[in-house]
């Protein structure tokens, strides 16, 4: 039989995995980071607050140190050690490193394309070509 504190331990982490399941499906984007976007507690959070601003990116945000079950569940969920950490689509995109290297390479504007949101950084480059 097992004891009372395990099936507790074992139901807790069911219980966080499905809440993190349905947070990262109630926008086309997600962030779980260290603070909220309009004060970031981490260069890294910062960072990734600042790509998705370029970008005009409205997303939700989830300030892992308001919850501790919150931000060692989003570690287990996504197999992934540090935060930030980005979703988008419901599927794990990576932290602030991978997100900064979409947005150097041109990948974020594809990626975000295809689920229906118009990067910023297109529309100006798009407004400067009609310019021309």
């Amino acid at each position: 039989m097992i004891s009372l504190k395990f099936y507790n331990a074992i139901r807790s982490i069911s219980t966080t995995a499905d809440r993190i399941a349905n947070l990262v499906k109630k926008n086309k984007v997600v962030v779980f980071m260290k603070g909220v976007p309009d004060s970031p507690k981490c260069g890294f959070s910062n960072a990734v607050t600042q790509i998705l601003r370029m970008h005009d990116v409205k997303y939700d945000a989830h300030d892992v140190l308001e919850d501790e079950e919150l931000r060692q569940g989003i570690k287990e969920f996504s197999n992934w050690p540090t935060i930030p950490q980005v979703f988008i689509n419901g599927e794990f995109v990576g932290g602030c490193d991978i997100l900064l290297e979409m947005h150097r390479n041109g990948e974020l504007v594809s990626e975000l394309k295809k689920i229906g949101i118009t990067s910023a950084l297109l529309e100006e480059a798009q407004g400067k070509k009609s310019k021309e």
